[in-house]
């Protein structure tokens, strides 16, 4: 029995398949070349009117359409963020191609910050203007955070493990090594972990502004977003949706499935410090990576890029360079942060900065951190910048750090070349 717990603890888990949905494109190949492009895609917020609010500009999901994966009776009982999750997920279970799954082997694992927040607030305003009687019975099953991986898992049929993880903005990569550990220890076979947000809304940017989280460079939203400058004033909203097939890798491997790479390291910890800052130091950011380098068992040496956090607020992007220094040393390895592009999307932040690791490994190339001009001195890190960096793909290290002292890292490695 000890046996063979050991050999399920140590199945490997491939990366069959991927989706995106973001402001800087809803599809691998579009994110793609906006990021190689060092584009931002932070605007002027469209889909409502922002004039009363003290920040307006976000980074919005614009080419999205969710009747182009649910029809229109499905579209109207789920929120923006289950909209956005359910197609990024089908994206990626599309791109896994033929699976041929047994459903109770198949699992879900959803992450999101703060899930239906649209509805809510539209039914919060039915609420105090009209009454009670005027509240949506919908309310509750559009607004719940586990909204999404119910949606993914009843629409596949799938019956296996199914939940949702509620971590602030390490939420995306807490769900990606969730999804992982099931598959790992033989949970599951195949698993559809990711995050989605949809957070652009009124209550959200005034919340944000109010506690000073987000930037008010409202005469040049496009470069607002500056992970890492020495410019830096604060993050900027964005929403959004990635989600990755994790599935393992003798499986995958019989099938003839093409794999973009292994998820071979993950670690969590807390910083219990505070409720919104990192621990002094990046102590926990550098516990957190050395975790999952351990979890991989991998030395620091063999990690060839960091995609980083990097959100653009001051104490954020100080404290992860400086755990970055202390796990790997000054200017050692290229980081990069898509921030500068899409905005934070919260909840979906770390599971589409999973999904660009895997394209950097694909493509050979780092992508530039947009708006990345100038570099603060005490921050000794090789920040990527102005254009991409070729390099010979080896293992990267994905970090999100969420409020309440949440972080997460995973270790990233390529597949080997066929």
């Amino acid at each position: 029995m000890a046996d063979n717990r050991r050999m399920r603890l140590m199945r490997r888990v491939a990366v069959t398949g991927m989706g995106v949905k973001t402001p800087a494109g809803c599809s691998l190949d579009s994110l793609w070349t906006t990021l190689l492009a060092g584009r931002s895609c932070i605007g002027p917020i469209r889909r409502f009117d922002a004039g009363h609010l003290p920040v307006q500009f976000a980074g919005e999901a614009s080419d999205f359409n969710a009747e182009d994966y649910l029809g229109h009776k499905e579209v109207r009982r789920a929120d923006r963020v289950a909209q956005l999750g359910f197609g990024a997920a089908t994206d990626a279970f599309d791109d896994a191609g033929d699976l041929d799954v047994d459903p109770a082997r198949c699992g879900v694992v959803a992450g999101t910050g703060v899930g239906g927040l649209i509805t809510q607030e539209r039914e919060e305003f039915e609420l105090f203007s009209k009454g009670a009687m005027r509240v949506s019975p919908m309310l509750v099953p559009m607004m719940m955070p586990n909204a999404t991986a119910a949606l993914i898992g009843m629409k596949l049929g799938w019956t296996g493990p199914n939940f949702c993880v509620a971590t602030a903005c390490a939420a995306g990569t807490h769900s990606v090594g969730e999804g992982a550990r099931l598959v790992r220890e033989g949970s599951a076979d195949v698993v559809l972990a990711g995050g989605s947000e949809a957070a652009v809304t009124s209550i959200a940017i005034s919340a944000f502004a109010r506690m000073g989280a987000l930037s008010g460079r409202a005469d040049d939203p496009e470069h607002a977003s500056r992970p890492f400058d020495v410019g830096r004033d604060g993050f900027v909203i964005g929403e959004g949706a990635g989600f990755l097939v994790l599935e393992e890798w003798d499986r995958a491997e019989a099938r003839g499935a093409r794999i973009y790479g292994e998820v071979a390291g993950y670690g969590r910890n807390a910083d219990a410090y505070h409720i919104t800052a990192p621990s002094p130091g990046g102590v926990g950011a550098a516990e957190c990576m050395r975790l999952a380098l351990a979890d991989a068992e991998i030395d620091p040496s063999e990690v060839g890029h960091v995609n980083a956090h990097g959100t653009s607020t001051p104490l954020n992007d100080a404290a992860e360079a400086e755990a970055v220094v202390k796990v790997f040393g000054e200017r050692t390895l290229p980081v990069t942060s898509i921030k500068g592009s899409t905005g934070h999307l919260i909840g979906a932040a770390g599971a589409v900065e999973a999904v660009v690791s895997f394209l950097a490994m694909k493509h050979g190339l780092i992508p530039p951190t947009a708006n990345h001009v100038e570099s603060e001195p005490e921050l000794a890190i090789d920040v990527v910048a102005g254009e991409a960096r070729t390099w010979t793909p080896s293992a990267v290290v994905s970090n999100s750090f969420g409020f309440g002292g949440h972080n997460a890292s995973l270790v990233l490695i390529p597949a080997p070349a066929v």
